[in-house]
């Protein structure tokens, strides 16, 4: 009797554990990406950018905000956004890159609320990079900031492309490794579609690379912006806030880091 018992126990466990590694992976973009979010139209904010499309692989087109800059000997930031929502509600940040002379690019990667299309790891990779060649067409001198989820693409074009300089903000080592701390008990390098191996990428990137983290942070651990920057090729900075949450380092100043790291960039410091 006591066989029997200890054996139902294991069956029902083994059952539970997997029907729930089944939920995780057949669930696991909605879990992954929350693309529903407000949009802004540039003109109603009083910014001067211009709505512009953008070809992308199968035939598919990406939407985006473009402002070239107002100073020749300052670069064009192309913005790549997180995994929430569209990038134009971070508009403030964009009217602070134009009132400061910037030019600047970002974009709804597919499936995100301006562009439509499916969300995937290569769709967002493409895009990234279709987003850079264009804005190339147009400038000469390229900063890339990639926040978030979006310092993945943005290590993926950087190491693809050659841009002057690179910003993260809060970037996590790989996807795959924010999964694994927070489902230990879940096999997601087996299960996970879209693992965004950032530190697959950064070793090709030859930038200037500057890192920015919170020690606070609640949606991607500090110690993922640390074991990246470590393997940066050429690091400039690593700038660890106390006590900064994911989305606290606008507030705390990362926008003035970002124009000094920036200016030696380009005056060759």
């Amino acid at each position: 009797m006591l066989k029997k018992i200890v054996i139902g126990v294991l069956a029902f466990i083994v059952v539970v554990y997997g029907g729930l590694v089944a939920y995780l992976y057949v669930n696991q973009r909605a879990f992954f990406f929350s693309p529903a979010g407000e949009t802004f139209d540039p003109a109603a904010i009083g910014l001067d950018a211009e709505i512009v499309t953008i070809p992308t692989t199968n035939e598919e087109v990406i939407t985006g905000w473009y402002a070239p800059p107002i100073d020749d000997a300052l670069p064009a930031i192309l913005y790549l956004k997180g995994n929430m929502g569209s990038f134009s509600a971070e508009h403030e940040r964009f009217t602070a890159f134009t009132q400061a002379g910037y030019g600047f690019l970002s974009v709804d990667y597919r499936g995100f609320p301006l562009s439509p299309g499916e969300i995937t790891q290569d769709h967002i990779l493409a895009d990234a990079l279709a987003a850079f060649d264009w804005l190339a067409e147009r400038e000469q001198h390229i900063a890339i900031w990639g926040r978030s989820l979006g310092a993945s693409p943005a290590v993926w074009v950087a190491s693809q492309r050659q841009a002057d300089a690179l910003l993260l903000e809060t970037p996590f080592y790989s996807a795959v490794n924010v999964a694994a701390e927070r489902y230990p008990f879940i096999p997601v390098a087996w299960l996970m579609l879209d693992q965004f191996r950032t530190n697959d990428w950064i070793g090709a990137v030859e930038e200037p690379v500057f890192v920015a983290h919170g020690t606070a942070d609640q949606t991607v651990s500090v110690g993922n912006g640390e074991r990246l920057f470590e393997e940066v090729p050429n690091a400039y900075d690593l700038w660890i806030e106390e006590g900064a949450d994911h989305s606290d380092l606008w507030a705390r100043g990362i926008w003035e880091r970002a124009q000094a790291f920036f200016s030696e960039v380009e005056q060759g410091g």
